[in-house]
């Protein structure tokens, strides 16, 4: 190993906080890592690292020194996404992140129509509810919900991603066609919670155009929002969410619209996540293809509700 690999190898432990975390990453023994940062000072000079049994910390040279790494791996990567943008036929691997169901439902069909178009490209798909690092996780492309506040790498906005009310027949049945958002105060609900989200509340606007949160009452709450669905179906609890959970349960009527009159606030839209301005050409033909398998102007997840451009709208003039 060179001088240059074990500078990248010195950002590896420092952003996974560990020697054993960055071994682990790269599937070498501790040892071997430990052995190579050694060498690394020796190499330079001076100390980067203290260790101690349990942490690792920097010193003022290994501070310096990592700057220095971040930029080596940038240039290496600005090398690499130039002379691919040379071959004519896209090839490689394509490293993909994104929640589960971003995966399962929005990515796979996309991914298995790019791997007829581009046969030599490679793709290594990773769904995980945590966000991922598209840094140090060496991610080329990364589909979330929600603006990133990390400015370290660039997000475009994919699409936007209202808000729905919707609940089973049974469950209107049960208890009723509310007419207004308070209706729902007292009526059980299914909502959405993770280490990210908390899903406990409506936020919308009222005739005033101001700001306005209705809690809900939650009788079941899960981190999967197909989960959220399934139980929704049951007729047991309504459902106040995103779109893009949704399938085709309101086009077939197992779920109907609640209180379509109600301004709701647009919840985070889906952005794509990637480590560079300047994408690779297999990236970049995967995000285009992405972009336009959910579509630019209306969202594949609003387009699979009829008229729904209308509801959740403003009906009255603001004040």
């Amino acid at each position: 190993m060179d001088t240059a690999s074990r500078l990248l190898l010195f950002l590896d432990v420092v952003e996974h906080g560990s020697l054993m975390k960055a071994a682990e990453s790269r599937k070498i023994d501790r040892s071997v890592v430990s052995k190579q940062i050694s060498k690394l000072e020796d190499d330079l000079g001076v100390r980067l690292l203290n260790r101690t049994t349990r942490s690792i910390s920097l010193t003022a040279a290994g501070g310096e020194m990592i700057k220095k790494a971040s930029e080596l791996r940038m240039l290496m990567q600005d090398t690499f996404t130039v002379a691919e943008n040379f071959h004519s036929e896209p090839n490689g691997l394509l490293r993909i992140a994104a929640a589960p169901l971003i995966g399962r439902r929005y990515l796979q069909p996309v991914i298995n129509q790019f791997q007829k178009d581009y046969p030599q490209v490679d793709i290594e798909l990773r769904l995980d509810s945590k966000v991922a690092d598209v840094v140090s996780e060496g991610i080329d492309l990364a589909f979330r919900v929600g603006e990133p506040k990390d400015g370290s790498f660039i997000a475009r906005r994919i699409a936007q991603n209202r808000m729905i009310i919707a609940a089973a027949p049974s469950f209107i049945k049960t208890y009723g066609m509310p007419s207004k958002i308070e209706d729902l105060m007292h009526l059980p609900a299914a909502t959405f919670v993770s280490t990210n989200a908390r899903i406990k509340e409506i936020h919308y606007f009222n005739k005033q155009g101001h700001p306005c949160t209705q809690p809900m009452k939650s009788v079941f709450s899960a981190n999967d929002g197909e989960v959220l669905i399934m139980k929704t179906l049951t007729g047991d609890a309504y459902f106040a969410g995103p779109c893009f959970i949704l399938s085709d349960e309101i086009a077939k009527g197992d779920l109907i619209p609640l209180v379509t009159n109600t301004h709701l606030a647009e919840y985070s839209g889906m952005y794509a996540v990637y480590p560079h301005r300047d994408l690779p050409k297999r990236t970049l033909l995967f995000f285009n293809a992405v972009r336009e398998y959910i579509g630019e102007e209306v969202p594949i997840w609003e387009s699979n509700i009829k008229d729904f451009d209308n509801m959740y709208r403003p009906h009255y003039p603001r004040a």
